[in-house]
């Protein structure tokens, strides 16, 4: 028989372990692409951002500084252009997608017939690359910043620095955070129509338990939905994030005190402070936040309305990997998790894109 203080201690061990978060203490930071420098090849990327698992189950990722939207074949490792021809502009509509232009791809999606729908920051559209064809088109936006079109159809629409997209739960309709007009977007894929859905134009704070429509919304930066169709929103100016109830269509603050800064893990999210969020992600509860400027991947549990920081240090630098507490990022952007729950996480001005598993 073990002495009543080992037996204690052992007790007290299982204890800490079992009340500590899922997965805290087995996860491991590794990289996935990518050797710290710029570059175009299998093994480098250059500032990568928004990311996708696609339709054949490959990753593909807004190579932002390379103009280009790449694929990842994950069993390989193995890398091909999607679209892009590394140039930096606006020309390409009707031809392949590999020989357009791009401005600063920010973000892509894929709906459910596989087209793959890409948000280019600087050239105010939101371009479409067809399933079949591969042939680039423009799908919403002017090519030039302004704000007007609603009721009509979204290629006569000007959008302002379209940062985020989203296919809606019900797979009718794409979602577009028009960053610049500091609006949420929505365009029905059937008649291809636009309409906003949230903010006014202004900068100011969102109050909470607030109808969506005609309520501001600061700097929607990026957005995801969970398994029952609510839409978690951050805001990149407001430095927070709020939830948008799928019946009712209401704003409820889930983090972020409004204020930049880097504090309040262990706490309610809802009194922490972010610095710039600019990517999410959501998977079985949880709500994981890239939160840009403080280098560093936030993990909110919902249902308690706690924050951690998983990933990252409150510092820029570049590793050492595996242990996540210890590795250095600079500004992400990109998350992802995928069906097994892992997390791909795009350290962007470190020139990697990392998995948390």
């Amino acid at each position: 028989m073990q002495p009543l203080m080992h037996r204690r201690d052992a007790l007290k061990t299982l204890l800490v372990v079992a009340a500590a978060p899922f997965g805290a203490q087995q996860r491991n930071v590794s990289t996935l692409i990518g050797n710290g420098l710029p570059g175009l090849s299998d093994e480098q990327v250059n500032n990568p951002y928004g990311l996708a698992i696609g339709p054949d189950g490959a990753l593909y990722f807004c190579d932002l500084d390379n103009q280009r939207i790449r694929r990842l074949d994950l069993r390989t490792r193995r890398t091909s252009i999607v679209a892009g021809n590394g140039e930096r502009g606006y020309s390409g509509d009707g031809s392949a997608a590999i020989a357009a232009s791009l401005n600063m791809p920010h973000e892509i999606q894929f709906d459910a017939a596989g087209h793959l729908y890409i948000a280019e920051r600087d050239n105010h559209v939101v371009r479409r690359v067809d399933a079949k064809t591969r042939n680039i088109s423009t799908f919403a936006g002017l090519g030039r910043p302004g704000f007007s079109g609603d009721g009509g159809l979204a290629i006569a629409a000007p959008l302002r620095q379209p940062h985020s997209l989203a296919i809606h739960a019900s797979g009718r309709a794409l979602l577009i955070c028009d960053t610049g007009n500091h609006r949420l977007r929505r365009v029905d894929l059937v008649t291809g129509t636009i309409d906003t859905i949230g903010g006014t134009g202004e900068r100011m704070p969102a109050p909470d338990g607030a109808p969506l429509k005609g309520t501001a919304l600061n700097g929607p930066r990026t957005m995801v939905f969970d398994s029952a169709g609510n839409i978690y929103l951050a805001l990149r100016e407001g430095n927070a994030i709020y939830r948008i109830d799928a019946r009712e269509f209401t704003l409820h603050h889930v983090a972020g005190t409004g204020e930049q800064g880097y504090a309040g893990d262990g706490g309610p999210a809802r009194l922490a402070k972010l610095g710039g969020p600019k990517g999410l992600a959501w998977s079985r509860g949880l709500l994981y936040v890239a939160d840009t400027e403080n280098h560093a991947i936030r993990e909110i549990a919902l249902t308690a309305g706690t924050i951690r920081t998983v990933l990252g240090t409150g510092q820029r630098g570049d590793g050492p990997e595996p242990d996540p507490s210890r590795c250095h990022l600079a500004r992400p952007h990109g998350l992802l998790v995928d069906s097994r729950g892992g997390l791909y996480v795009t350290d962007s001005e470190a020139h990697r894109i990392r998995t948390l598993g």
